[in-house]
């Protein structure tokens, strides 16, 4: 018997029939589903040679083995294909000699189709000989077949070649010897026993230096290995980037601070002209012109102070003209713009102040003293103008009394003045009792900076080529497969450190005839007071990459929303500053492919340190001479540490706790009362007929109204919160306005004018010039809130000059009902608020009626 071998080149078969005289089966058919007509299927059994069959074959000269559930398959008639037998019909007969090369088919008639598992067909000399027959090659005497061959199956018919190995035998390892003196102690002793002769031990021999570098080496690995362990959990984690990645894991993003902005006012010549491309601004450094340039003796030297480096957000257009703006106060003397104020009237006349431009309204000098040193820093506010009015139709806007020329601003209402700004006044006794204008004037030529140098054209190296591969898989042995490479890691680091981050906001923009909301850096749109409202954890890093081919690519937080084919990075910091770049995998982001070259553009300078004082910035770096001066009338704010490590530890296993959807209608109230600009919310979940719509009513901080930007805004922060399918509608709350009669005894000492204006501003729905705020302030009474009489007659009793106070009447507006008076409350509905203005203007916001005896 020949032995049995596993080859993947089948090279045997070929020598044969090269052969002049040997013989062999060259392969098996079964005939099934093409048998001709009247031919039994799966019984016929078409055996093709390499030569022409022998004559005198007989049935003894088959012999058919295997099976499983049919053993015994017996032979009924043996014949060549050019010959058949009397027994085949004629469909038959005519279909065998048509075969190709019919007398190399040898046919052989079972009477059995047999089982679906494997037989073996072989030519022997006889019944009970094991041998083939004279001039067959022993190797190609017998041929393995099914006869269910034809049959459906989910599997491949090609042969599978396996030639399995033995699993090597484990090593003999001491998991005790993890550093460099036991590993070399291991090592010496391994030497011993395996080369017995060897006894020199000192330090130069060479296999004692042999020993001791795989020890040094293992050391190295077992150290790697014990840091991987201490990187794999929370609280044993030291690097910053594994922290990053254990607290996205619960959905806890790790910000790395924020840089710092300021509003920054220009002093310009001539104009107009925009702002010139590259310039930069620096902190005060002492014996330095305003304005230096690029690579200039004076910048060599400002820089060896160390100074601040600011740079522009925007670009503004400059002009001469928008250096100062004096405020017009209409002839009047000791004027102020009273906190609250959104409008002024300037002196002037200024068409090119347009809706979209910053004001930053600035006292120089003292009030009481006329000396510029005696002004008030604090008393400095940036507005953003929303509406600009020079002309009367189309002659200029002018004093019709005497014919000056002016021009009305008005700003948003969120940069409304926090503060009064006095605008004329008189000196005191000792500076001479004078009359004093332009106490107060507002600044153009302004431009938000925010913190950060920018280092442009840093070159990152190539993506390298793979060098390993993954090992080969398990499978067929004799199928030849490409080794799959392992991809390369390509992780650069930047040169210099930390990295700016950013804060961003959502802003709409139209998009395909609707909206969408992408995120920007500033929307320029936005009142001023938003230059600093971000969240630190929306903060992106100011870094961009260019490849070879001139193709961006942007930094994302993540790469979880990242698409395959999406060009975006993560910028991964450390706590020493420095950064290393991150791409995707070809499934969450895309993996740059090998020989590809980068090139950076990022921005260095982040964190607290950017938030300098007021009148800080004082130098620009420009070529551009019509620029004067420049300097900071605010103080930079919004530069923020990176998050620590111990705080991350213990703020991220709580960050699951934090709902981040929203599914009842508490959940809705709730996620909407996350906005700034929203008090309280109350949400509704109803059933239109074909979906669920949440209608949620916002009660807006100072009463404003629910506009139509500001529901697009609250509908934008509930986007990422909502179930699909619930649609939302924005309303307002129902206010409920008051009715209310108070009978006041007035102290004889006081007037009776002075005790009702205090009342006024007690029980008033205004902010009152001390900060406080009236009884019924809008903020004061939200949704559903019970209105007691306690708090009313506590605010009016406060009022100097209250001998008594009592209720005649407590109602809402227009019916007459004598129970909340009698119970001392009234209880309000769910989705309704107390209002009482008293504006005589607009009566039917409640109304409030005072009864005063008493008094001079």
């Amino acid at each position: 018997m020949s032995a049995i071998y596993t080859c993947c080149e089948d090279n045997r078969r070929t020598a044969v029939a090269l052969h002049p005289t040997l013989n062999g089966i060259d392969h098996l058919e079964v005939l099934d589903l093409d048998a001709p007509a009247g031919s039994p299927r799966q019984r016929t059994l078409m055996i093709r040679l390499l030569k022409p069959v022998p004559a005198g074959l007989t049935r003894d000269n088959l012999r058919i083995d295997g099976g499983e559930r049919i053993r015994e398959v017996g032979i009924e008639w043996v014949a060549a294909a050019d010959a058949p037998p009397p027994a085949a019909n004629a469909a038959e007969q005519a279909f065998f000699t048509a075969l190709d090369a019919a007398e190399h088919v040898l046919l052989v008639r079972t009477d059995s189709e047999g089982d679906h598992s494997l037989y073996r067909l072989a030519l022997v000399l006889g019944v009970a000989s094991e041998h083939p027959l004279p001039g067959f090659d022993p190797r190609l005497s017998s041929i393995d077949f099914r006869f269910k061959v034809e049959c459906p199956s989910d599997f491949d018919c090609a042969p599978q070649h396996d030639c399995p190995q033995g699993a090597p035998p484990a090593p003999d390892l001491n998991y005790l010897a993890r550093d460099y003196a036991s590993l070399r102690r291991l090592l010496i002793d391994r030497l011993s026993r395996t080369v017995p002769g060897w006894r020199d031990r000192s330090p130069a021999d060479l296999a004692t230096t042999l020993a001791e570098l795989i020890a040094y080496v293992g050391d190295l690995q077992h150290y790697q290995l014990d840091a991987i362990a201490t990187e794999a959990y929370l609280g044993t984690a030291r690097r910053r980037t594994s922290l990053r990645r254990h607290a996205l894991l619960v959905d806890y993003p790790l910000h790395e601070g924020c840089n710092a902005r300021s509003w920054l006012h220009l002093d310009v010549a001539g104009g107009p002209f925009a702002l010139p491309a590259g310039i930069r601004f620096y902190t005060r450094v002492p014996g330095i012109p305003p304005r230096i340039d690029a690579d200039s003796p004076e910048e060599r030297n400002a820089l060896q102070a160390g100074p601040l480096v600011f740079e522009p957000i925007h670009a503004p257009t400059l002009r001469e003209t928008h250096n100062r703006f004096e405020l017009y106060t209409w002839g009047d003397a000791r004027c102020c713009l009273p906190a609250g104020a959104t409008g002024a009237t300037l002196r002037g006349h200024h068409p090119e102040l347009a809706a979209g431009e910053v004001l930053i309204f600035q006292e120089i000098c003292g009030p009481l003293t006329g000396l510029a040193e005696d002004a008030d820093p604090a008393r400095r506010h940036a507005v953003r103008v929303t509406a600009v009015l020079a002309f009367a139709g189309s002659d200029r806007l002018t004093d019709p009394l005497d014919g000056s020329e002016i021009t009305e601003i008005r700003w948003h209402a969120d940069d409304a003045l926090p503060f009064s700004l006095c605008l004329s006044s008189e000196t005191d006794a000792a500076h001479g009792s004078r009359q004093i204008d332009g106490v107060s004037i507002a600044l153009g030529n302004n431009l938000l900076v925010d913190h950060g140098r920018s280092v442009v054209g840093e070159h990152l190296g190539r993506v390298p080529a793979p060098r390993l591969h993954y090992p080969p898989r398990r499978g067929d042995a004799c199928q030849r497969t490409e080794p799959e490479p392992l991809p390369p890691r390509y992780r650069p680091q930047l040169a210099e450190g930390p990295v700016t981050h950013q804060g961003t906001v959502l802003r709409v923009v139209p998009h395909d005839g609707g909206s969408r909301h992408e995120r920007v850096t500033f929307d320029l749109d936005a009142p001023a007071a938003a230059a600093v409202r971000w969240r630190a954890a929306d903060a992106l890093p100011a870094i961009e990459l260019a490849d070879d081919s001139g193709r961006p690519w942007t930094a994302r937080r993540d790469l979880l929303a990242s698409r395959a084919s999406d060009t975006h990075f993560v910028l991964e910091t450390e706590d020493d500053g420095s950064a290393r770049l991150r791409f995707g995998d070809d499934v969450h982001g895309r993996r740059p492919d090998s020989g590809t070259t980068f090139t950076a553009r990022y921005r260095i300078g982040n964190g607290p340190q950017g938030n300098v004082g007021a009148d800080s910035i004082a130098h620009a770096v420009t070529s551009e001479g019509r620029i004067q001066s420049v300097t900071n009338p605010l103080p930079a704010r919004g530069g923020l540490a990176p998050e620590t490590a111990a705080a991350l530890r213990r703020a991220a296993p709580q960050a699951f706790r934090t709902q981040q959807r929203a599914v009842t209608p508490a959940d809705y109230a709730e996620v909407t009362e996350r906005l700034d600009d929203v008090q309280r919310a109350t949400a509704t979940l109803r059933w239109t007929g074909s979906w669920h719509t949440v209608l949620i009513a916002v009660d807006r901080r100072a009463g404003r109204a629910v506009d139509g930007g500001f529901a697009a805004d609250v509908r934008a922060h509930l986007e990422r919160f909502r179930m699909a399918g619930h649609d939302l509608r924005i309303d307002e709350p129902i206010p409920v306005s008051l009715e209310l009669d108070l009978l006041v005894c007035v102290n004889r000492a006081h007037f009776r004018s002075d005790v009702r204006r205090g009342l006024l501003q007690a029980l008033g729905s205004r902010s009152l010039p001390d900060g406080r705020r009236g009884l019924f302030h809008p903020d004061n009474f939200s949704f559903g809130q019970t209105v007691f009489l306690g708090p009313i007659q506590a605010a009016a009793r406060s009022v100097a000059g209250v001998d008594s106070v009592q209720v005649t009447r407590f109602q809402r507006q227009g019916q007459a009902d004598p129970r909340p008076l009698a119970d001392g409350f009234m209880a309000l509905g769910r989705l309704e608020i107390a209002r009482l203005a008293n504006d005589p203007n607009f009566p039917e916001h409640g109304v409030l009626r005072l009864d005063l005896h008493g008094g001079k």
